[in-house]
């Protein structure tokens, strides 16, 4: 059984169990949430939404608040004595699946 869900702009393909890590969706450390489904499927069925499915449910508890990679970048130009340097981390949650019903 999987589904794909929905969180931000963003769309991930989830399993029972799974830890993935996301954008910060702005809950709390333990917190559990809903987030919309896109798609689902059994061993045999799949239903699909238009957009999103009434009825199914993904349940995501946030495990841990965490970083992304640091992002550098430089703007420079020449003869103009004009340098600038910015740096920038993606703030995160790793999600884990509680339930997938539908």
């Amino acid at each position: 059984m999987f589904a794909i869900i929905e969180l931000g702009a963003k769309q991930f393909k989830v399993a029972p169990d799974q830890v993935f890590v996301a954008d910060k969706t702005g809950n709390a450390v333990g917190n559990n949430f809903d987030a919309k489904v896109l798609l689902l499927s059994d061993e045999n069925k799949v239903n699909i939404g238009s957009p999103a499915l009434a009825g199914a449910k993904v349940t995501l508890k946030v495990v841990e608040d965490c970083k992304g990679d640091k992002i550098h970048g430089f703007k420079y130009k020449k003869r103009k004595n004009y340098k600038k340097a910015w740096g920038h981390r993606q703030q995160l949650q790793k999600l884990q699946v509680v339930s997938i019903s539908g």
